[in-house]
């Protein structure tokens, strides 16, 4: 009996007039794919917004961050220390971390002085108080070590707790993974193949001219604008798509098969509902999925990105014809690979005059088909 491997997720999603995810110039970003130009949007960008969701329907957040320093010494200042003690301690956490973590000067916001470490850390939030607790369990060792001259100051906090706690995880850390080569214990393969979503048809960027009005300088009578800029924006019908391994995700979690159930239901449904947050406020462009498709896998996942290598053309817009090659190419693929190794298959498609014949049974709702996906894949691995 063939064993569910993979869970692979595709969506069709018309977004209107946007700017979710700009690059460099504050242009949306584009990929040349098939000889013409596409809007693209960053799988690290996309993967944001979904983990955050993840995070927060499960109350288990990370923080990503390079100021654990200063994380740890606002906590200890909480608790009665000296500024002077408490951001010693904080440098400690990072002196103590391992050989590959240094200490770099850097300017926040207010350009004032800053110490940071030389890598981002990623770690579960309540590492944080965990971080903390063990600077204060030292604090002497910590004040003895501070008087030394700076460049003869060394770590003194155990070194295999503070990594213990860097090497923590959370529901996302298991889904995404995590590199760290400066502390190889806390390395995670990610479970989750995510791609960059692109438009399914070339696309230009619009730009938009702006002015805004200065109140006072109108009731005064003093004419024109207080400020003129361009903005640049596009729309599109995106192809997006990512798999999960079944396999990694369990050997990432000990094979706790009701957590990985749980992580994976509320992956998808996160990638179906939520959106980057590149401009939305100036532009609303609060769309979802006209086309979801998920299907269960028991060989290797598969994209269905060929499918757009040739642009497709509008036919009174590009959702209609996008769903077409979609379906065409699902099915051709799938012989290709052998259908018996697509155990199930299922979709979602908004509009009752919209069929599809290759990508399995009809949902009525997002719920019901990322249900049905997941029974497959963990009912029919207990069998």
């Amino acid at each position: 009996m063939s064993t569910p491997r993979f869970i692979d997720i595709h969506a069709l999603q018309t977004v209107p007039f946007s700017n979710l995810n700009r690059d460099d110039q504050g242009a949306p970003k584009t990929v040349i794919f098939g000889g013409a130009e596409r809007t693209r949007i960053s799988s690290q960008s996309w993967k944001r917004a979904i983990r955050r969701k993840v995070e927060h329907i499960l109350g288990d957040p990370a923080v990503r961050t390079r100021r654990v320093v200063r994380g740890v010494a606002e906590r200890l200042e909480q608790q009665g220390w000296s500024q002077e003690e408490a951001e010693a301690a904080g440098r400690q956490v990072a002196r103590s971390a391992g050989n590959g973590i240094k200490l770099e000067r850097s300017r926040d916001e207010q350009d004032e002085e800053v110490l940071t470490t030389s890598v981002l850390l990623y770690l579960p939030e309540a590492g944080m108080d965990e971080l903390t607790a063990i600077a204060a369990e030292h604090r002497d060792a910590v004040v003895a070590e501070e008087k030394k001259p700076e460049n003869k100051r060394k770590g003194v906090l155990p070194g295999e707790a503070i990594a213990e706690v860097l090497g923590h995880r959370n529901g996302t850390i298991n889904l995404f993974g995590r590199m760290l080569a400066e502390l190889p214990g806390a390395n995670v393969d990610g479970a989750v193949q995510f791609a960059h979503a692109f438009t399914t048809h070339g696309t230009r960027v619009e730009y938009d001219f702006f002015s805004a009005v200065d109140d006072v300088e109108q009731q005064l009578g003093i004419p024109g604008s207080g400020h003129i800029n361009t903005a640049m924006f596009s729309s599109g019908t995106f192809y997006r798509y990512a798999n999960i391994d079944l396999r990694g995700l369990a050997a990432n979690l000990g094979k706790d098969t009701a957590t990985a159930r749980e992580l994976v239901t509320v992956f998808l449904n996160a990638f179906i509902t939520e959106l980057p947050t590149g401009k939305t406020t100036a532009t609303a462009p609060a769309s979802v999925p006209d086309l979801v498709h998920i299907a269960v896998r028991d060989d290797r996942p598969l994209s269905f990105a060929s499918a757009f290598e040739t642009p497709v053309q509008s036919e009174g817009g590009h959702i209609t014809p996008s769903l077409s090659a979609v379906d065409s190419y699902a099915g051709s693929v799938n012989a290709l690979l052998g259908i018996d190794h697509r155990l199930w298959s299922g979709h979602t498609i908004a509009g009752e005059d919209k069929e599809t014949t290759r990508l399995g049974d009809r949902h009525e709702s997002f719920a019901a088909l990322v249900a049905a996906a997941v029974t497959t894949a963990y009912d029919k691995e207990a069998e």
